[in-house]
């Protein structure tokens, strides 16, 4: 009898630890999804976290009422939890695809602060059930703690390292799911002796272990038809990352890339795009032998860089390496980008942007920054005062450097915050934009050391769309456009400049773009 209770005891705190490592996953994974689908990952991240933990505060308070059957409570709680867990991101991504918005927001946060709140009544019931097989409360009490605070580092190790990279979001929902079941059944076997109608309880469990499983196999399969609805053309590759998840669409001859939902090319448009990205810079710029690209995995800024026969070198840096492994193997990027990033004098390098200029001792004659916006705090960092001055302290005298910087007929003020921040390193600019029918009107800022003059730049190679008339022309912006952005009173509103302390993008950019 007393080995019967040791092992019980023994599994009670296993489970604290098991249970506490599937809640820190399904809150992590919470964060991740609305990152992804809703953005502003800082702002999700602490809604998320902050909705798990006032529902973990619920249920620990709810966990008073239950005062019998404390075993039979514990595992229909796992039931739950596996079942609307294990479901959460399958249905988060149907929500987006099939309902209107805002839908998908409310059902995310009401998901988190359920199973938020069916944790928090996890651990009371297993630190008194501890107790009433013997263990002295004080030491209940500790070991179970001490499981759970152990699980919940383990879990986040393990989402970050493991889950989310190697099975995605959906997947690993339906697998937390399941193991969240396993506890439930396994506490049902050992303690089947202190239950009624074992066989009831079995089936539920048998049933919600088929539906997962089934989730498990075909959920994936799903979701992309889900994604495909997103999508107005139809999916030729998706892929999650670990950094990001990437959507390769094609309809008849226009082939479309998206990183995290937000569209990076269409080979349709794209000269547009990287033509203005690449020549006004590589025109004014006095050498071209050493070139820098921040960004750009596609490849197809590098496509024109390779149009001048004096480039001896490009470096790209690009942190993710599922991009540039998609761009060097994919037909239809590599008839896009003409097989650039494979060329003998092209190295690419996967790395933080600003962990690479920070430890680079290079310098260079261009430098071409094709970064996503900045809709989050890991990508301000790329659009602040501090990122611009080191770009400045790898330009070379005589150089040129070409910032995307969003549309500013749909970001105004984000464009021009940009410009002015880069202003504000003491390099001197010159804003251009171009419509391009896939994104609209959309803005670049060029830096220089010294004075930029536009009519003197010359175009020595062949280009589809750009030509030197056309050139000067995207200098010019219209009044709902320009810089002379007014406040609700009418006076000139002063922009900041953004940076690491102060990351002022982030909230002007979500604001900008809510109506688009």
């Amino acid at each position: 009898m007393e080995e019967i209770k040791l092992k019980q005891s023994h599994f009670i705190y296993w489970a604290s630890g098991i249970v506490s490592i599937c809640g820190i996953i399904f809150e992590v994974l919470f964060g991740a999804l609305g990152s992804y689908i809703l953005g502003d990952g800082v702002k999700q991240y602490t809604l998320t976290i902050s909705l798990f933990l006032t529902g973990m505060g619920i249920g620990a308070s709810l966990s008073e009422r239950v005062t019998k059957d404390l075993l039979l409570s514990f595992i229909y709680i796992e039931f739950f939890v596996a079942l609307i867990g294990g479901f959460s991101s399958f249905l988060m991504f149907a929500s987006t695809a099939f309902f209107s918005n805002g839908s998908d927001a409310l059902f995310l946060y009401s998901i988190t602060l359920i199973i938020g709140a069916l944790t928090g009544i996890e651990l009371p019931i297993l630190i008194r059930k501890a107790n009433d097989i013997g263990v002295t409360l004080q030491r209940s009490t500790a070991r179970v703690l001490f499981s759970d605070y152990a699980g919940g580092l383990i879990g986040g190790l393990l989402f970050v390292f493991l889950l989310r990279p190697q099975l995605g979001m959906v997947t690993t929902a339906f697998l937390v799911g399941l193991i969240n079941l396993s506890v439930a059944l396994v506490v049902l076997y050992l303690f089947r002796k202190e239950l009624i109608r074992k066989t009831l309880h079995g089936i539920i469990g048998g049933v919600i272990a088929l539906l997962l499983i089934a989730g498990l196999i075909f959920g994936e399969s799903l979701v992309l038809s889900f994604e495909q609805k997103i999508y107005q053309d139809p999916i030729i590759h998706l892929e999650e990352s670990k950094y990001q998840k990437i959507v390769l669409t094609k309809q008849n001859e226009d082939i479309r890339l998206y990183l995290d939902g937000g569209l990076q090319l269409s080979s349709i448009d794209e000269q547009r795009y990287h033509e203005v990205l690449v020549h006004p810079a590589m025109a004014y710029a006095e050498s071209h032998e050493e070139v820098l690209v921040l960004g750009g995995g596609d490849g197809i800024a590098v496509r024109e860089l390779l149009k001048y026969p004096d480039v001896n070198n490009i470096t790209l840096v690009d942190l993710d390496p599922a991009v540039v492994e998609l761009a060097n193997s994919n037909p239809h990027l590599l008839e896009l980008n003409d097989h650039s990033l494979q060329k003998d004098h092209v190295s690419v390098m996967n790395q933080d942007a600003f962990e690479f200029l920070e430890q680079s001792e290079e310098w260079y004659d261009t430098i071409f920054i094709d970064l996503p916006d900045p809709n989050n705090e890991s990508l301000n960092k790329l659009y602040t005062k501090e990122f611009y001055s080191l770009v400045r302290n790898h330009l070379k005298p005589g150089g040129a450097v070409m910032v995307q910087a969003t549309s500013p007929v749909f970001a105004r003020e984000v464009y021009w915050t940009i410009s002015n921040t880069i202003s504000s390193t003491g390099l001197e600019v010159e804003n251009f934009h171009v419509d391009v029918p896939s994104f609209g009107n959309w803005g670049f800022v060029m830096a220089s050391r010294e004075q930029i003059n536009v009519d003197s730049l010359k175009l020595d190679v062949d280009t589809d769309f750009l030509t030197e008339d056309t050139l000067q022309s995207l200098t010019v912006f219209g009044k709902d456009e320009d810089k002379n952005i007014l406040d609700k009173n009418g006076n000139q509103k002063e922009l900041e400049v953004n940076t690491l302390i102060n990351p002022r993008l982030i909230e002007i950019y979500e604001n900008s773009w809510q109506y688009y």
